[in-house]
């Protein structure tokens, strides 16, 4: 495998300096210097996620070897003899709560089996902490590799609280009335404390609602849209029902379809404007600001909004500003794949395993960290049996065996979720020269949380390789160890770089680099 001689070391680039991804180029720059102020910090980062869904429930119980393989890949920190990272070391799993879907079967409506979604609540009204026995097996191995946050969510409550008795809602209407607010809360409520007691497990995080702006009502899979005020009624219901079990577990709201809908109304009246609907005004029907169990946290989602690349760094910049003006507010980006046609830069179908969506990805990864502020940057299908960009492992769409296929998107993400782990903190960076040109690579960095370490990622989009050179005040610099996905390689490690050396960056890869701080 081609290993890098020589890699980057620098801090996050500022916001304002990273607005526009570099285009493919055929000549390298010359060499780059990356100048840091260490004292001016940004966000701290709270996780890198995936989700089970919906393959989850299927893969669970699949044979040892096979599921213990791709839990590896998904949630390990350790390392194989070479040095090389055995998987991406994901730090927060989500986990989908089903609507009892799966128990419907056909009569669901929801076509696709692999959508549908089993419940702990059975049709006769009692629980079963046995089901989801595929997707509690996965809970167990992220636990056993370390996994220490859990995210629970709902795409609809449970089929005997909705007003169609389906997990979708047919009638472009939110699917819960709102005298089934108290009982969806009693439910959350008696899940995760059913589920403490099965696997030893506690959701750090409920999310639910999901996606709320959008209808729901082409049976596709389970869903419901919800107005902000309903949203809020939710979310009231719930931290009562937290509190009165004395569950420590903190609400995330509301899992925006697209992060438009975070800062403007746009086309959504009623569900839009989130961030003022529930934190920014305090005199709004809707404020949730102080709710006990309510998280300050704004979930959205960045389909939709990542193309073209300077339309990107607009919104970003919108939603920066908007969640800034809102003391101790923080952002996450709670769900991702490469959806739609990307104003022609690249299409979500057909799957692809190679380097083309990988950068992709780490460009919108780049630009949520370091323009969005995003403290959390959470996948969809952490497993996907689709022809689709949507998955990080692939796999034969076969309930009880097949075969798994790695992406390099999942090891793009790894450049990201192995190394800048929980309570990481960004810093700011600024390259000489015109860092927007054509070749310039995209740099964030980020302090580990003992202040130990610095790590740094490197998106290189084009076609020649590229040189920087780190200038850091106020820190001195120990060696670097660099680890590269690109077209021969998943997170291959390099030999050791020497502070103030030139760093070479290969063509078309993404390089974290792990260096001392002293």
């Amino acid at each position: 495998m081609r290993q890098l001689t020589q890699v980057v070391i620098g801090w996050a680039l500022s916001a304002a300096l990273l607005a526009v991804s570099p285009a493919r180029s055929q000549s390298a720059p010359a060499v780059v210097t990356v100048r840091i102020d260490a004292t001016k910090t940004y966000q701290t980062i709270a996780n890198f996620a995936a989700s089970d869904a919906w393959a989850g429930q299927f893969v669970g119980n699949w044979p040892a070897a096979k599921k213990e393989a791709i839990a590896d890949l998904l949630f390990s920190t350790e390392a194989r003899l070479s040095g090389q990272p055995k998987g991406i070391g994901l730090s927060l799993w989500r986990v989908n709560l089903g609507a009892g879907s799966a128990e419907q079967g056909e009569a669901s409506g929801i076509k696709d089996e692999w959508r549908r979604a089993e419940s702990f609540l059975t049709p006769a009204g009692t629980y079963d902490w046995n089901r989801l026995a595929g997707q509690r097996w996965l809970m167990e191995a992220a636990r056993q590799r370390g996994v220490t946050q859990f995210l629970g969510f709902l795409n609809s409550p449970p089929v005997s609280l909705t007003r169609n008795g389906k997990a979708y809602a047919t009638a472009k209407q939110p699917n819960l009335a709102p005298e089934k607010f108290a009982a969806l809360a009693d439910y959350c409520a008696r899940v995760l404390e059913g589920v403490r007691q099965k696997t030893g497990i506690t959701f750090a995080y409920l999310s639910p609602v999901n996606e709320p702006q959008w209808d729901w009502s082409d049976g596709g899979q389970e869903g419901t849209p919800f107005q902000n005020e309903d949203i809020t009624s939710i979310s009231k219901a719930l931290s009562t029902s937290l509190v009165k079990a004395k569950l420590s577990t903190q609400l995330l709201v509301a899992e925006a379809g697209k992060l438009d809908y975070l800062f403007i109304t746009a086309d959504k009246p009623g569900r839009g404007d989130q961030i003022a609907a529930f934190f920014g005004d305090k005199a709004a029907p809707t404020y949730l600001g102080g709710t006990p169990r309510v998280a300050p946290i704004m979930a959205g989602h960045s389909y939709f909004t990542t193309s073209p690349q300077a339309q990107a760094v607009a919104t970003r910049q919108q939603l920066a500003a908007r969640m800034a003006s809102v003391p101790k507010l923080n952002f996450w980006q709670s769900e991702y794949c490469i959806l739609g046609d990307n104003a022609g830069e690249i299409n979500g179908g057909p799957r692809d395993l190679g380097m083309a969506p990988a950068l992709y990805l780490a460009r919108v990864i780049h630009t949520d960290l370091a323009v969005a502020n995003a403290a959390a940057w959470q996948w969809w299908l952490a497993i996907s049996p689709y022809d689709y960009k949507d998955g990080l492992v692939y796999i034969d769409k076969n309930k009880t065996d097949g075969n798994f296929y790695p992406s390099k998107m999942l090891w793009a993400l790894g450049n990201y979720s192995r190394f800048v782990r929980p309570g990481a903190v960004r810093v700011a960076a600024q390259l000489d020269g015109a860092p927007a040109s054509p070749g310039a690579p995209l740099v964030s960095a980020y302090r580990s949380a003992n202040g130990r370490q610095l790590i740094t990622v490197v998106v290189n989009d084009a076609d020649a390789a590229t040189d920087l050179r780190l200038a850091l005040a106020g820190r001195r610099l120990g060696a670097s160890q660099p680890f590269t996905t690109s077209a021969t390689g998943d997170l291959q490690p390099g030999p050791a770089v020497p502070a103030g050396a030139v760093l070479h960056v290969g063509p078309r890869s993404i390089t974290t680099l792990v260096s001392e701080l002293r």
